[in-house]
């Protein structure tokens, strides 16, 4: 059952962000996905402080690059397929190796991949309304995405608050 999350400031976001970190383990799956400029990125920065990546270590969008890795309480890949055209080439960057040893994958874009990366994922929807209203959808998919969205929600109350 997916749950909507209000994001009226960045503060909501980062606190979001937070529960996150806080229920994360080794080789946990999240699959961001929204418009550009939705806050994907901003929200993935959030998510790598939570976890311990150092300020001073940029977090920025990996589209050119395609991956970024942080060291954190738990190792971080980050990605952004969105230039990815098939599974072929998602081979090709180890992603489902390094969360086979124990990375978290933040996959932007990610969602065409979700079964090449191993399934079982936490899902996060950025959507801005006209108005510019931010909100997260989060759903998941396999037992362990769901163990994650109600450690999420049970640590935090239903983050409504948020």
């Amino acid at each position: 059952m997916a749950t909507v999350v209000p994001l009226p400031t960045r503060r909501a976001t980062i606190r979001l962000a937070r529960a996150l970190a806080a229920a994360l383990g080794p080789g946990d799956l999240v699959i961001l996905s929204g418009d550009l400029g939705a806050g994907k990125t901003f929200f993935t920065r959030a998510l790598c402080r939570a976890l311990g990546v150092p300020a001073e270590e940029p977090i920025t969008s990996p589209t050119f690059t395609l991956i970024h890795e942080h060291a954190a309480r738990l190792p971080v890949a980050h990605a952004d397929l969105y230039r990815l055209a098939d599974e072929d080439e998602l081979g090709h960057l180890g992603l489902r190796d390094r969360r086979g040893e124990g990375a978290v994958l933040i996959v932007e874009w990610g969602a065409p991949f979700e079964g090449a990366l191993g399934g079982d994922a936490l899902h996060i929807a950025i959507a801005v309304s006209a108005a510019g209203e931010r909100s997260a959808r989060l759903d998941a998919s396999g037992p362990r995405g769901r163990e994650v969205l109600a450690s999420m929600l049970a640590g935090t109350g239903s983050l409504a608050g948020a």
